[in-house]
């Protein structure tokens, strides 16, 4: 028996599912966490059934993807548990009274119970399902409260009376419904409702909102850079013994100890040059990536469950549309800065297939993981806060080129954002740790054999003289246009497969200062890695994923071969200057010269005629 729990979004149906079956899922305060239907199973009397959490809907008329599945598995369930949020009954009601007229055993669950309560929401429950004719009950989906009875009342519901009512009478039976159930008493305004109120002020608003996300990437590289230390210290104890008690088994020479040991100074390991696996691919795995990508998602998961995230989209909508995109349209590319794979799954909750290809482009393209920024700070931070400025100035001058020419090519239109906006809520540490632990599994799970694979990979290419052949190839574009030694070859190579273990290889190459920005720009853009590269071919199709491949090949040599002529004629500051000047210009007046233009082709057009 299949029991669909399904809601509009935001309203903690992923909390509850993960008290019913037990199962670790993530539980978000943004709308699309669940675009993936997950499933568990809840024994009950000694009978398993079967938990669907359906993805989050407003409306039974699919337009958006997300619909589309809740339709497809309302039809397949055998019992419906509408999860509603308290604090806002009307609008949730109108997706009620839809699947009512399904005609199959329904209960409502009137979840964030406190939070009603607290906001002096009082709801007449027993009137409630006197007026719907199906079982009601209260609940509080971070704690569990109230969820004990829902299995016994999922088994004895009956399908409700269907009201076939259009569009206008079913709000106007919603308003009717509302008024004889709920009842607002006085309460005064609190400071957290201020401060989330100050969060969307026109003005203070983008400016609470660029300094919370330079205070967390701080922490992130600060905390990270601390962590890496001390791992590094804890692998000279520890694990360096192990790799020398190895190389001395393995004679200290030959093929076997060049792809796993790699090169020994001296019997003094330098891990991050000794390109072995089992030093270089193990080191830069767990001594460097690792501490950061744990940071970001402890940070970024305690802002998703706070529910800072719709905020930040909601503030960055306006400057979004003039490249095509809404403010929803950030949450993915938020999550691309942790890792792109999850970045571009979550497009598929945008409403239209031009947003989801512009958002996967530029994702993809210009949004280093956070795995990848944090070797970045490393290699280029040591040289000057100048050149760290110029590799995101240069990726960010690359967005907005990106944005701007697909948003004129691409067709279609974009539409009118509507997003839920939670209140704040005080994460649950529980859930917290649950999410933290889920991620960094999933992390050691796709990561560390790609990082691996590919150290063995560009071993085996530098033996056989792969490497070397496609030097000579590309010498032309490496040396002539980028101006970068043959040597990066190996590490372009290698950042197909994992780009943050390709950046941590730039360093004993010897690179100046303009070439490692180079360098890291051109990794940066020129190709996702492997993991990327295969969800962008599932999410967009052979066609789509060929035009990203291309538009990516092309803005790549536009911008290292940019990088390295303007190196030649002025000095890294003049360069950042530059490059802060056409992004101001190409998003402030960009859009409107271009509204000109069109202008002034359809004048032309009319007069011809």
């Amino acid at each position: 028996m299949k029991i669909l729990l399904i809601g509009n979004p935001n309203v903690g149906k992923s909390a509850i599912f993960s008290h019913l079956t037990g199962i670790n899922v993530t539980t978000s305060n943004y709308p699309g966490t669940t675009v993936e239907i997950a499933r568990g199973y809840m024994t009950y009397r000694d009978k398993p059934y079967e938990i669907i959490d359906v993805p989050g809907t407003y409306q039974l008329d699919p337009k958006a993807q997300s619909e589309k599945v809740a339709v497809d598995m309302i039809k397949v369930g055998d019992i419906l548990v509408n999860v509603v949020d308290a604090t806002n009954l009307e609008r949730n009601l109108h997706l009620t009274l839809q699947l009512m007229e399904y005609k199959k055993p329904m209960v409502l669950v009137l979840n964030m119970w406190d939070d009603a309560v607290r906001k002096g929401i009082a709801v007449d429950v027993e009137k409630l399902e006197e007026i719907l004719k199906i079982p009601v009950i209260t609940s509080n989906g971070v704690t569990g409260e109230g969820l004990s009875i829902l299995p016994e009342k999922c088994l004895t519901a009956k399908p409700p009376k269907a009201l076939s009512l259009s569009a206008a009478d079913r709000w106007e039976t919603i308003a009717s419904i509302v008024r004889q159930v709920q009842n607002l008493s006085h309460r005064h305004y609190t400071f957290i409702e201020k401060l989330q109120d100050l969060s969307l002020h026109p003005f203070y608003g983008p400016i609470i909102a660029v300094s919370i996300l330079l205070l967390v990437f701080k922490i992130i590289i600060s905390v990270g850079e601390n962590l890496s230390e001390y791992i590094a210290k804890l692998f000279d104890l520890v694990y360096t013994p192990v790799i020398l008690a190895l190389s001395n088994l393995l004679g200290g020479e030959g093929l076997l100890h060049a792809l796993l040991i790699g090169d020994l100074n001296g019997g003094q390991i330098n891990y991050e040059a000794a390109m072995g696996v089992l030093t270089t691919g193990v080191f830069v795995a767990f001594g460097i990536v690792l501490p950061y990508i744990v940071i970001f998602y402890l940070i970024f998961g305690f802002l998703e469950d706070l529910g800072y995230l719709p905020r930040v989209a909601v503030i960055l909508d306006r400057l979004l549309h003039r490249i095509g995109l809404h403010g929803y349209s950030v949450i993915p590319m938020l999550l691309g800065c942790g890792c792109n794979v999850p970045g571009v799954l979550a497009t598929r909750n945008l409403e239209t297939k031009r947003e989801r290809f512009i958002t996967a482009v530029m994702t993809c393209t210009t949004i280093p993981c956070m795995a990848q920024t944090s070797l970045i700070m490393k290699a280029v931070g040591s040289r000057g806060g100048v050149y760290i400025a110029l590799v995101f100035m240069t990726l960010l001058s690359v967005w907005t080129i990106i944005g701007l020419f697909l948003n004129r090519v691409v067709e279609g239109s974009t539409p009118t954002l509507l997003l839920e906006i939670p209140p704040y809520r005080l994460p649950n540490m529980k859930t917290q740790s649950k999410k933290l632990w889920m991620r960094i599994k999933c992390f050691l799970k796709e990561a560390i054999p790609y990082v691996l694979g590919g150290i063995l990979l560009i071993n085996l290419f530098h033996v056989s003289g792969v490497i070397a052949w496609i030097g000579r190839i590309f010498s032309p574009l490496i040396t002539g246009v980028f101006g970068l030694p043959e040597e990066t070859v190996a590490t372009l190579i290698i950042g197909i497969v994992r780009k943050d273990a390709a950046v941590a290889l730039l360093e004993p190459i010897g690179l100046n200062n303009m070439q490692m920005v180079t360098a890291v720009v051109v990794l940066t853009l020129y190709f996702p890695c492997v993991a990327t590269f295969a969800v962008l071919f599932k999410e967009l199709g052979i066609k789509d994923t060929a035009k990203a491949v291309i538009i990516m090949i092309i803005v790549t040599i536009i911008a290292g071969g940019g990088l390295n002529l303007l190196s030649r004629i002025f000095n890294s500051s003049i360069i950042l200057a530059i490059e802060i000047a056409f992004v101001l210009l190409a998003l402030l007046i960009g859009p409107s010269i271009y509204r000109l233009l069109r202008k002034f082709h359809k004048q032309r057009e009319d007069c011809s005629l």
